[in-house]
């Protein structure tokens, strides 16, 4: 047990975030999300420990208050970069759309597939089994979209974001169904998510006119400690908790749209603006440690064997099919043609399997085997690696195109100065042959005018018989 000793502890834990930071620069030059480079670590490090700890340590409960902190750090990380204009309005509701139908008949298709292969399987333990491989995942897309355009960025942190949210309260909607008598059914679930909205604005507004009189210096953590409060709160009154974390952090990254008019006069912008700085850098270092250590305890718990099944192997691929082709269809109905990297872009990751581990007992089916959830969610990461590469390289060849349309035309733009002195010295050259020739006619005329006279000076019979002398 020396190796889970206190100092090798942090040895360890600090190896592992030195390795994390390492992964994501390799990530950017390579485009393979770091995600799997950490599950990976996971895996290797479980056999370390297997060899030196022969007893198997029980890490579940570690990987769930991890995923649970990574998921309110990733959705609030992502809400304070989306700005909330009228020109994105359109883009805001069609990426909600993409995410709702691709969710619902991902969830759908993948239930019936599980229902009809996995002995035991009903229906509704089908569904709940399905919905969590069917959630983009933010922790590996929103990382990972850095490089493409603007607005398929963009696309992507709406999709991935609104997916998990929509996921996380379509899974506990089913969860809420399994029970009868706590159901409250369609109508109890829209009234929550209308209690869940007016409940977060309220703290939204409160925490903001609070916070910005504080003048400790050391109020970030502060404040992150209020919204895992409420967090905790709005699960245990059943509430969609994450849309609270969501407007939150709508509300303070854009501000002078929920403060209009008069009630600026609340405000401190310069403490404002510096809250919204220190809680996007903290927010954004936090998810970086939390998801580091929820993929690499995740790789850990991995069961390999799984893996090598060919009902897993079958099973995971279907529920891949269905994934890719079903999205091909949202995109082209609501995008059109202009579907390339986005169609490839749909990994599965931390919701999955933190929703997994959530999965009630009374649900949990003895035949399903955890190598789903591992295939579909490396499959899918390598599908996304593949496509971005590829999109990487096309851009680098247009990018390549236009150097050389560029250097071209600055070569032209050079020789041009040249073909013009060169032009220009054909025509000084033939001006000086002209000039020369001018003036050797203008000398030549001199030259008659001047022996003109001398010639009639000596004639002086001519002169006389035109002009006669006078007597």
């Amino acid at each position: 047990m020396e190796i889970l000793s206190s100092y090798n502890l942090i040895i360890e834990a600090s190896v592992i975030v030195i390795l994390s930071f390492w992964f994501n620069g390799l990530s950017k030059k390579t485009n393979i999300p770091s995600v799997l480079m950490l599950i990976a670590l996971g895996i290797i490090l479980q056999f370390v420990l297997g060899y030196f700890v022969p007893e198997k340590l029980d890490l579940s409960g570690g990987l769930e208050i991890l995923g649970i902190v990574g998921l309110i750090m990733i959705v609030l990380e992502a809400a304070l970069e989306l700005e909330l204009k009228r020109e994105k309005l359109v883009p805001i509701l069609k990426a909600t759309a993409i995410a709702l139908i691709g969710l619902v008949a991902s969830a759908w298709v993948a239930a019936l597939i599980l229902n009809q292969f996995v002995p035991g399987m009903d229906m509704q333990s089908a569904l709940l089994y399905a919905t969590p491989l069917s959630i983009l995942s933010s922790a590996i897309i929103i990382p990972s979209v850095s490089s493409l355009a603007a607005h398929k960025k963009e696309f992507h942190i709406y999709e991935s974001t609104f997916s998990d949210i929509m996921g996380i309260m379509m899974f506990y909607f089913l969860v809420g169904r399994l029970n009868p008598v706590e159901d409250a059914g369609v109508a109890g679930f829209a009234g929550n998510l209308v209690l869940t909205v007016v409940i977060a604005l309220v703290a939204s507004y409160a925490i903001i006119l609070i916070f910005q009189r504080i003048k400790s210096q050391a109020k970030q953590f502060l404040l992150i400690a209020v919204l895992l409060l409420l967090y905790a709160i709005g699960k245990k009154m059943h509430l969609s908790s994450l849309i609270i974390i969501l407007i939150f952090g709508l509300v303070i990254a854009n501000v002078k749209l929920f403060f209009p008019g008069k009630t600026a006069i609340f405000l401190e912008n310069d403490k404002i603006k510096q809250i919204y700085h220190e809680l996007h850098i903290i927010t954004l270092e936090t998810a970086f440690i939390v998801r580091t250590f929820f993929f690499v305890i995740f790789g850990m718990t991995i069961v390999i064997s799984s893996l090598f099944s060919t009902s897993v192997a079958l099973i995971s691929l279907l529920i891949i099919a269905s994934i890719y082709l079903i999205r091909w269809v949202v995109l082209r109905l609501f995008i059109g043609k202009d579907i390339l990297p986005q169609l490839f872009i749909a990994p599965r990751g931390l919701i999955t399997v933190l929703l997994f581990y959530a999965i009630p007992k009374e649900a949990q089916v003895a035949g399903f085997e955890s190598g789903i959830l591992l295939f579909v969610i490396i499959a899918t990461s390598l599908v996304m690696t593949w496509a971005m590469i590829k999109d990487k390289r096309k851009m680098g060849t247009m990018l390549d195109e236009i150097d050389e349309e560029l250097v071209a035309r600055n070569q032209a733009e050079d020789a041009l100065p040249e073909n013009n002195k060169e032009d220009r010295s054909e025509e000084d050259a033939a001006e000086e042959t002209t000039g020369l020739e001018s003036t050797t006619d203008i000398k030549e005329k001199d030259a008659e005018t001047d022996e003109g006279p001398a010639e009639n000076n000596g004639d002086d019979t001519t002169l006389d018989e035109t002009f006669p002398k006078p007597s």
